[in-house]
């Protein structure tokens, strides 16, 4: 068996162990302590890792450039399908779709499939990618999940210098921020992990292997998916997945990319699952509301768990059978076909969704035309 097919394998295992688990682990507090381990040590340690060791090429400065625009693209576009799903505007479901669809964890999704099939040196590309896609979930996820948590609470008669203020405090009291801020500094003086004290080096790194193993543990653990939701979320990530290619059809048209890796480069790093990082910014939000009398919820974190635990799946498949049929899904005529076949496939659920309300609304006129004509037979025979 090809070995990254192996590695899927066990990462869905991973999550099946955390379902097992709910049976030991009932108390709340005991997955909040495995949720904390995550936010304040596992995921700053990753973080720092990721950004310190990076080597920026200048020939390939224009990726993450691309990456990030797909972001903000997604981030504007992926909420129109909301409410053909059911999902409505200003809803805390609908802000934690929009935050979580707009993400992409590369890393556990595609990293490994494309340095299988593609090779070292578009490892290395989608790599620089991720930069771009780094800059996006970090940061502006965080500014843009802050804002909408002011809104949500209703924060009006505080000044812009306070609330900036507020949002800087809440910035530096975030672990994953302070380690990100660690890293650029040490990168701008030259650092790298090879120049930093052993005890240093090697604590970061025992840290950091403990992120995937707990990620995907903490998923199958906190993963409560009642039927309709599994189909509401299958119907997204497809919804997501088409306009995704659709952007890539674009960009390939545009620019005009003809080497096929390229192609499929560009559709392997774009259908990435969804990252767990601005899951981090949620639970984060989450903690300061929890504080305050009679609060808003601004995020659902149990709909972005959710999220999470089918994404990862079905992103793997995708890439895995891109990537596995050679040069097939560089075609754009290849693509436009995988376009419309996953938009199709993401509207069956809101098309069945019609169909019943359309159903049970003329069950409801007819069951009152049924009645009214009882109503007026028993009148005109009382006459």
């Amino acid at each position: 068996m090809d070995i990254n097919l192996q590695k899927t394998l066990l990462f869905l295992l991973f999550i099946g162990i955390g379902i097992l688990l709910k049976v030991k682990l009932k108390n709340k507090s005991e997955l909040a302590g495995i949720k904390v381990i995550i936010l304040n040590l596992a995921l700053p340690a990753t973080i720092f890792i990721a950004l310190i060791g990076v080597n920026i090429e200048a020939s390939l400065l224009l990726l993450p450039i691309i990456a990030l625009l797909l972001n903000v693209v997604l981030f504007f576009a992926t909420p129109l399908v909301f409410p053909l799903l059911g999902i409505k505007k200003g809803s805390p479901n609908y802000r934690t779709g929009q935050l979580l669809l707009s993400s992409l964890a590369p890393g556990l999704s595609c990293f490994p499939f494309i340095l299988e099939y593609l090779g070292d040196s578009y490892l290395a590309k989608a790599a620089m990618a991720d930069l771009g896609n780094k800059v996006f979930v970090l940061l502006v996820l965080y500014l843009v999940a802050m804002r909408w948590h002011y809104k949500t609470q209703e924060i009006e008669n505080t000044s812009n210098k306070a609330k900036f203020k507020s949002l800087c405090i809440a910035m530096v009291s975030e672990p994953v921020n302070l380690f990100i801020i660690a890293a650029l500094i040490l990168l701008s003086f030259g650092f790298h992990m090879n120049n930093l004290p052993f005890i240093v080096s090697e604590s970061l790194s025992r840290l950091s292997l403990l992120m995937t193993p707990l990620v995907l543990l903490f998923i199958g653990l906190s993963v409560k998916i009642k039927k309709r939701q599994f189909a509401q979320i299958i119907s997204m990530l497809l919804l997501r997945a088409g306009i995704v290619v659709i952007l890539g059809i674009a960009l390939i048209t545009a620019v005009q990319i003809n080497v096929a890796q390229d192609r499929l480069l560009l559709l392997a790093f774009g259908l990435s699952a969804c990252s767990f990082w601005p899951f981090a910014h949620i639970a984060a939000v989450d903690a300061q509301e929890k504080r305050v009398l009679n609060f808003k919820k601004t995020f659902n974190q149990n709909f972005a768990i959710n999220i999470l635990a089918v994404s990862f799946p079905l992103s793997v498949v995708l890439i895995l059978g891109i990537l596995s049929a050679g040069t097939l899904f560089a075609s754009i005529k290849t693509m436009v076909l995988l376009a419309g076949i996953l938009i199709a496939s993401g509207l069956i659920y809101p098309a069945f969704m019609l169909v019943v309300k359309k159903k049970t609304i003329a069950q409801i006129q007819s069951l009152d035309t049924e009645t009214g004509d009882s109503y007026k037979l028993k009148r005109v025979s009382e006459n």
